[in-house]
């Protein structure tokens, strides 16, 4: 069964130096016990997940024993803002959650809101990393990002970067659910796909969706991890990369 993952194995022993990897689950505050049951198989792994939580739909509970988690394992999971409701607001095209159509006051409210709730919930395990939901957002959100100290925003590859000074951006390359002409791709379509996000240069970071992994889905995901234990793989927290490779300050 872990044919699927050949292109991608032969990529990491072709490499002349070890290539780095992090992985974001989004949508924290949803279908709670699949979140747990994803950071299980990283634990089993010892390896780093580092979660995307939206802040109006965490529950306190929830948090409390995440918060356990974290602390008898802080560099194996760790957690940043996902926009502040996950909702749309955008009445024509994409869905986007700090969109065009909204004014930068009203995106600065509601990431500033997002990021009081999650400091009462998580206190300073928090760290200052934003991903939008959809992965979308508009240079006006950077702009109040920046305003309200995150050091990193993370979006897909293929979004224009802002440019931003003080605002280091960390994209995913690779979706563990991508499709191809409204199809997901089949399991070998997406192991090539994945050797293929791999070649970049650049940290290869791969985006989950744990609301949407059953049984099925969660064993794909541990082959992953098995082979991510290659001599040529490092798999670290967003947070990690983001200091080793983006240069953000931790002061």
């Amino acid at each position: 069964m872990r044919q699927w993952l050949d292109p991608f194995r032969a990529r990491l022993d072709s490499t002349s130096s070890p290539m780095t990897f992090f992985f974001r689950d989004d949508d924290g505050g949803w279908e709670d016990e699949r979140l747990f049951e994803l950071i299980e198989v990283f634990g089993a792994r010892t390896m780093p997940v580092t979660l995307a939580v939206i802040p109006s739909a965490m529950q306190d509970t929830v948090a409390r024993r995440l918060g356990a988690v974290m602390d008898g394992a802080p560099r194996l999971v760790q957690v940043h803002q996902h926009g502040f409701a996950h909702v749309n607001h955008e009445p024509h095209g994409r869905k986007c959650e700090f969109g065009a159509s909204r004014p930068a006051a009203a995106q600065r409210l509601d990431i500033e809101q997002g990021q009081a709730r999650l400091a009462d919930l998580f206190g300073p395990r928090v760290r200052s990393m934003f991903t939008p939901p959809w992965n979308r957002c508009t240079r006006a959100t950077a702009d109040c990002l920046v305003e309200l100290g995150f050091s990193v925003l993370s979006r897909d590859a293929g979004a224009a970067r802002f440019e931003v000074p003080a605002l280091a951006e960390l994209p995913v390359r690779w979706d563990w659910f991508a499709h191809r002409h409204h199809e997901r791709l089949a399991p070998d379509a997406a192991g090539l796909s994945l050797a293929a996000a791999a070649t970049s240069g650049e940290p290869t970071g791969i985006m989950l969706h744990h609301a949407r992994m059953d049984e099925t889905e969660r064993r794909r995901l541990g082959e992953l991890l098995d082979v991510l234990a290659h001599p040529n793989a490092r798999v670290q927290t967003m947070w990690e990369v983001a200091e080793g490779t983006l240069h953000v300050s931790t002061s």
